[in-house]
Parts: C-alpha cells; sequence; structure tokens
C-alpha cells in the first residue's frame, strides 16, 4: 500500500483494520515478509507490528487516535460560529454586509472567546464550507439613476457611427480612404491623367 502524500487524508480505521489482520496472521505463524507482502506493507512496518504484537498482543496495534493537534473549537462552538456567520456581519455590529477575516476573528472571539489570529481563521471558514468571494468593485459615489439618465440622453450622441468599423488608415495624419483602396499603385506613383 503507497503511503499517504503530505497533506492527504489517511483513513485511520483501514489502517487499524489492516495491523489487525497482520496480528490474524502472525497468530497462525505467518513470517513478517508473507504478512508484508499479504498486506501490501513494508517490511519494516510488519517487523513493527510483529514486535508489538509479541510485546502487548493485539491491543498494541489500536489505533493511537486522530493525528496532528486537537482543533481549539469543539464542534458545538463550531456550530454557533456558523449560525452567527449566517446571520451576516450587520447582526454583529459590523457596518457593512461583508465578512472579511479579521471580522470573522472578532466574531469567534465574542462568541467562544478562542482568539484566532485573521490569517488562519481561512482554515475554520473552509471546515465550515465558506468559499472565498470577492465583491465587484465600484465606487461609493456611483448613481446609478444618473447613469441610466446620461445613457437615454447623451449616448446617442457620443456613440460611434455605423460606418467606423470601415477599413482606415493607420496614420495618425492621413485619413483613411472611404473605398479602401489606396490611391496609388505598388512601389510606383500613380498616373494621373491630364485634365
Amino acid at each position: 500500500m503507497p503511503s499517504a502524500s503530505r497533506g492527504s487524508r489517511r483513513d485511520f480505521a483501514a489502517l487499524e483494520a489492516r495491523r489487525y489482520a497482520a496480528a490474524r496472521l502472525f497468530a497462525r505463524g505467518e513470517s513478517q515478509a508473507t504478512v508484508a507482502r499479504t498486506l501490501g506493507a513494508t517490511r519494516a512496518a510488519a517487523h513493527r507490528w510483529y514486535h508489538a504484537w509479541q510485546d502487548e498482543g493485539r491491543r498494541a496495534l489500536k489505533a493511537a487516535g486522530r493525528a496532528g493537534r486537537k482543533p481549539r473549537l469543539a464542534a458545538p462552538q463550531l456550530a454557533r460560529v456558523a449560525a452567527a456567520l449566517l446571520k451576516g456581519p450587520a447582526a454583529h455590529g459590523f457596518a457593512t454586509e461583508l465578512w472579511t477575516l479579521p471580522r470573522v476573528a472578532t466574531l469567534i472571539e465574542r462568541l467562544t472567546r478562542v482568539r484566532y489570529h485573521p490569517g488562519h481563521v481561512w482554515y475554520i471558514l473552509r471546515r465550515l464550507g465558506w468559499s472565498l468571494q470577492r465583491p465587484t468593485r465600484q465606487a461609493r459615489e456611483r448613481d446609478e439613476a444618473a447613469i441610466a439618465e446620461w445613457k437615454r440622453r447623451r449616448w446617442r450622441q457620443v456613440k460611434k457611427t455605423p460606418g467606423a468599423g470601415a477599413p482606415g488608415s493607420s496614420s495618425r495624419t492621413k485619413a483613411g480612404s472611404r473605398t479602401g483602396r489606396s490611391s496609388a499603385a505598388r512601389g510606383r506613383r500613380a498616373a494621373t491623367r491630364p485634365s
């Protein structure tokens, strides 16, 4: 069995079941190499299991419990935080309807008396199923009614003409031809007919 990569979730129950299966095989008299091959483990792991089983029996192969540090917030506290987040920032005395990491950290501290750095609050939000959403940027002075009025009155005058999409000149000093044809033949000056 390949080892779990860093950051991936391990199935602790399955790993414990595999160690218990090794104990059953050892009890039947199987060698460490056979147990390792049968269970898809390394020989070093089978060696550790064998000596733990010999010293303390099957109980020594029991899972040690969760890996890593225990969370600082218990499940009921997390549920309170989740419910408070759903009420929105205004319900908790914040000026705008936008949750920021420092605001969430303040809320968690108010509700649970557990202080988190704002940068670490993101891990809690992800556990609660929240995702990052950035609001669209708009000027505070934006006046939708004035914009609609401007579009209604002034837009037609400012809008480009339908013929503006026709080919033009790339020169800033010479206007493009309306016909799209060059007035001169390539490489030579165009001849003009005397009138």
